[in-house]
């Protein structure tokens, strides 16, 4: 059984300066209550999150002897989140990723969203759903974050509602269920956007953590980040991670897509597979003996390596720096809608938008 549990400030949670998880995660913006939720099950998992973004602040997993530890990166209050630009745990979207120059056409209506990416919009634009109070409520033993996104809203048609149901079961998995509708034809392209640690120790960074990704071909991209359309092959690149290696292994090759992302920040193409739900990653942290599977039905995976962290986001006691945390962001590709020759991102109205995302954590000797 998964136990769920949201706790509002009380008067007493701030006295003394000694301040309880609930009161740190707690606060009032835009007329909306901000408030903590944790699940845990009899494994000795819990995960916690904020409505504030349906943001994961924390994965609390056992290591190979039993100790549990917090394995992804967050702030240490609800403050942090607020003002933080790295999107630690936060659903993005209403378009994932990356657009070029922000523009983009739909039945032949060209729309133009803001530019908060140098002259690209990245994660749907300014204040958008990252930065937003959605609702919750409790069903089962999941937490189902929902929200309405404006019609117009950074510049996209049509009123959108999304809700994002995170559940917890007994196999240590976290099953992200993202459900969606729109008033008119829109894009749509959402995602989660957890740092991962899984040593537990965010001073360290990620290099020696061992990566398999089930990906034969990934999406080169300019010098903005933008794809150029192209799917190529991984093999004799520093992209094959079709055989499990150290992340850091070819990290600093002197390789063109390696220079231009400053190391990983790059979709890859998931391979084909017969089963709904395909196999995404495995990571495995040598010292904890912690693993992490990761399994989808989306069509891509952005795998992102924290090139861009440099130690001016703080938490947990340190300030994160470059690749202290990696993320495997389960998606469509990035700017699909101005390349024909990627998966679609149009969701039109009666049309119902569904993807699934289990995060599974394990051990090995």
């Amino acid at each position: 059984m998964v136990f769920f549990s949201c706790i509002l400030p009380t008067e007493n949670n701030n006295m003394n300066n000694n301040l309880s998880r609930e009161s740190l995660f707690s606060d009032t913006l835009n007329g909306k209550a901000v408030q903590l939720y944790t699940l845990k099950n009899k494994q000795g998992m819990s995960v916690e999150f904020s409505n504030y973004g349906a943001t994961v602040l924390s994965i609390n997993v056992p290591d190979r002897d039993g100790k549990v530890e917090n394995v992804v990166l967050g702030y240490d209050s609800i403050g942090g989140y607020y003002a933080g630009k790295s999107y630690f745990g936060s659903i993005v979207g209403r378009f994932a990723n990356r657009i070029a120059n922000g523009k983009f056409t739909i039945d032949g209506v060209e729309y133009t969203a803001p530019l908060n990416n140098g002259k690209n919009t990245l994660h749907g634009g300014v204040n958008s759903i990252d930065k937003q109070v959605w609702d919750a409520k409790q069903t089962d033993s999941s937490i189902a974050f929902s929200i309405i996104i404006p019609d117009g809203e950074n510049g996209y048609p049509g009123e959108v509602n999304l809700t994002v149901t995170y559940t917890l079961n007994e196999n240590n998995e976290i099953v992200i269920d993202y459900n969606a509708r729109t008033t008119k034809t829109t894009i749509l392209n959402v995602s989660n956007h957890t740092y991962f640690n899984l040593s537990g120790d965010p001073s360290q960074t990620i290099l020696e953590h061992m990566l398999q990704l089930y990906a034969s071909r990934f999406t080169p991209v300019d010098s903005t980040l933008i794809p150029t359309g192209e799917l190529k092959e991984v093999s004799n690149t520093a992209f094959d991670f079709t055989t499990t290696k150290q992340i850091g292994r070819d990290i600093e090759m002197n390789e063109e897509q390696i220079i231009l992302g400053k190391g990983y920040d790059h979709n890859f193409v998931l391979n084909e597979s017969a089963e709904s739900i395909k196999p995404v990653a495995i990571v495995d942290e040598m010292s904890s003996g912690r693993r992490m599977e990761v399994f989808t039905t989306q069509p891509g995976v952005q795998f992102y390596s924290g090139n861009f962290l440099d130690g001016s986001q703080q938490g947990r006691g340190t300030s994160f720096q470059k690749r202290s945390g990696f993320c495997l962001e389960t998606q469509f590709f990035p700017d699909s809608p101005n390349k024909p020759n990627f998966p679609s991102t149009i969701l039109k109205p009666g049309e119902t938008f569904t993807s699934k995302t289990i995060y599974r954590f394990s051990t090995f000797k």
